[in-house]
């Protein structure tokens, strides 16, 4: 990136921010603790410390072709405070803005607010991985290569949309700042949402993005986050959004009337997935594709499947061999071992006996990813191997990234996954799905789309559409409901091919969410207008 950097230091006064010290070099100068530095000197000069400025930014600029269109953009990284009820600072969230730069009416322009999830996970995972200008260096199924580091991402939704990525507290290089500070007020369903939600009505009034298109996307946890500040922005920011993305969802806290979310009834889909990918299905399954296939099963999970396991011991012997051959089919594993489940085989254990004979466990979030166990008799597999193949290209990518090309100096960890333990705050049986729901139907311009990736077996695909059913059990909010399925993981967009498709249907999903000028945010009227 070859462009000129400002730093900017902000200090909280009753009615608003003040710059308090802004000054440009002709290479990348970097911000050191919070006491106030020299203007003067060179990048050499600035102290580097083991702490966290409460806020600060840096700014450079660049550009990205996408789609055969060159997009100029200004980057912001930097810091925010997180303010007490007293007005104190408590914690200051990291942060990293993109903002097209050759764009004149932000009233018009889409403000993208990203989240990951853990709950303890930095926000570099979307960041670097799907829809910044920038992605990380991997092969084209995801895998880690030498050199580390970042290139261009030609699929980077920023053509039509600005986008921050925010790293909520103990997260990234975010941190609490205030000793005295309890922990409940970050680290719980509820106090996570409302702490962010007041963060969000801060960086929003400081942009200048109140009149803007507002949408959130979060990934796994980041649902949860997602879905609850749907809710709480609306009603106690009055800020209200026309879109909600939920990157391979969460249960979302549902308790709905059928099984629970993530049920390993509502798994096998998954496990054909699964299966299918490894050449484990006999040969009339596995001949056949995927997407064809996977309907079958998810029919036969909720009208089959389901029945008999709701009749437990009392189902008749028959029936019972029955549904075993049917589940060992779909599942690639051996009729035996699903007796011996008690017709319920638990994910731990397929993660490790699908490929027991070939000597491998598979991934439990992206289960194209194969592991070497210390032996291969258990239950469990010794490590995610996939989780292991992302940290290692992630990790020396988003601090290559953060410290060298944008020029964030510090001397802090960037936590892939932060201390946020325990996560006890708040109401225990927070429901983000109802939240969402209740922001939808309050809002008539609010849209949600599901995107999951069929090998996930965490937050596995057909669970994804559970929770939409039954997010709406009514169904009047089906039609701003989307939801895609890809052939990848749980962060799909690692896969090449994925990650074009992905965000093309992002770009497609803002667009048919943005209103016609002059429509209103109306349900209209039941019956005749009066004469």
């Amino acid at each position: 990136m070859t462009a000129s950097f400002s730093i900017a230091r902000r200090y909280p006064c009753p009615s608003r921010s003040i710059l308090l010290l802004a000054f440009l070099v002709s290479s990348a100068v970097a911000p050191g603790s919070g006491v106030a530095q020299e203007a003067a000197g060179t990048p050499e000069d600035v102290a580097v410390e083991r702490s966290l400025p409460a806020d600060e930014t840096i700014t450079a600029t660049d550009q990205v072709s996408i789609g055969g269109v060159v997009v100029p953009y200004e980057v912001t990284t930097g810091t925010q405070p997180v303010y007490g009820d007293d007005g104190s600072v408590d914690a200051a969230l990291y942060y990293t803005y993109y903002e097209r730069s050759d764009v004149e009416d932000r009233a018009r322009r889409p403000l993208v607010i990203s989240f990951n999830g853990g709950p303890g996970s930095g926000s570099l995972w979307m960041h670097l991985g799907y829809t910044s200008p920038k992605q990380l260096i991997i092969d084209d199924e995801g895998y880690p290569i030498q050199p580390y580091g970042v290139r261009d991402n030609p699929h980077s939704i920023l053509d039509i949309a600005d986008i921050v990525y925010v790293n909520p507290v103990n997260t990234g290089f975010s941190r609490i700042l205030d000793p005295d500070v309890d922990r409940e007020t970050f680290f719980g369903a509820q106090p996570d949402i409302a702490y962010l939600a007041d963060w969000i009505d801060v960086f929003v009034s400081r942009q200048g993005r109140w009149p803007s298109p507002k949408y959130l996307i979060g990934e796994s946890y980041g649902t949860m986050r997602a879905a609850g500040l749907a809710g709480q922005l609306q009603n106690s920011h009055w800020m209200y959004l026309n879109g909600v993305i939920l990157v391979s969802p969460t249960g979302l806290g549902l308790d709905p009337e059928g099984p629970q979310p993530r049920a390993t009834v509502l798994k096998l889909p998954y496990y054909t997935a699964a299966a299918h990918y490894h050449g484990q299905l006999a040969p009339a399954l596995q001949g056949r594709d995927l997407e064809e296939l996977l309907p079958e099963v998810e029919a036969f999970a909720l009208d089959e499947y389901l029945p008999a396991l709701s009749r437990g011991g009392s189902l008749d012997e028959r029936r019972r061999q029955e549904i075993a051959g049917r589940v060992a089919a779909y599942s690639g594993l051996s009729v035996q071992t699903v007796l011996d489940h008690n017709l319920a085989v638990p994910t731990n254990y397929f993660w490790k006996d699908l490929l027991r004979e070939e000597g491998h466990t598979i991934g439990r979030l992206d289960s194209r990813y194969l592991g070497l166990d210390r032996q291969d008799a258990g239950d469990s597999y010794d490590y995610a191997p996939e989780l292991t193949s992302w940290n290692h290209a992630f990790a020396p990518a988003i601090n290559h990234y953060l410290r060298d090309e944008l020029g964030w100096k510090t001397d802090l960890q960037y936590y892939l996954f932060g201390p946020v333990n325990p996560w006890s705050g708040g109401n225990p049986n927070y429901n983000g799905g109802e939240r969402l729901r209740q922001a939808m139907a309050q809002n008539p311009f609010l849209h949600v789309m599901v995107q999951s990736g069929y090998y996930d077996g965490a937050t596995d695909y057909f669970t994804a559409k559970y929770v939409l059913w039954n997010m709406d059990p009514s169904g009047r909010l089906a039609e701003r409901m989307r939801f895609e399925g890809y052939r990848s993981g749980h962060m799909m967009y690692l896969r090449a091919e994925d990650l074009e498709t992905s965000n093309e249907d992002i770009r497609e999903f803002i667009r048919a969410s943005l209103p016609e000028d002059g429509q209103p945010a109306s349900y209209g009227r039941v019956g005749p207008p009066p004469s």
